[in-house]
């Protein structure tokens, strides 16, 4: 069974930076490619950012691109997102996903999902 675990979510005002951290099983980790999405209140879940050519390249939504960063740690079995100048627009739940196509911020790529950590920005 496949099991992400997310943290490292809180509330920051506009400007702040937060790391969010995806911890998976070693069999989860190795078989899968995996990416962050966020859902808004009211919105639908959106991808973020995802890894792929293992781990060593990175995708970014344009609305993320130049502030969050993608990076995973292969000793901790560990994904990460590092959000820096961070918005009010981007106030959302933040959800680790495991997956087999690696890179893609395509939500019908990804089967496997944690239950989510809230990130709140305030202005």
């Amino acid at each position: 069974q496949v099991q992400l675990v997310e943290s490292g979510g809180g509330s920051v005002q506009a400007g702040g930076s937060l790391r969010l951290s995806c911890a998976a099983s070693v069999d989860t980790y190795r078989r899968n490619c995996f990416a962050w999405f966020r859902q808004a209140q009211g919105k639908e879940r959106e991808g973020v950012a995802s890894l792929y050519n293992y781990g060593m390249s990175t995708y970014y939504a344009s609305s993320v691109k130049g502030r969050f960063t993608i990076s995973q740690d292969d000793a901790k079995n560990t994904l990460y997102l590092q959000m820096n100048s961070l918005k009010p627009e981007d106030t959302a739940m933040y959800f680790c996903a495991a997956g087999g196509r690696c890179g893609s911020l395509s939500l019908d790529d990804y089967a496997s999902w944690g239950q989510g950590t809230q990130v709140t920005v305030s202005s």
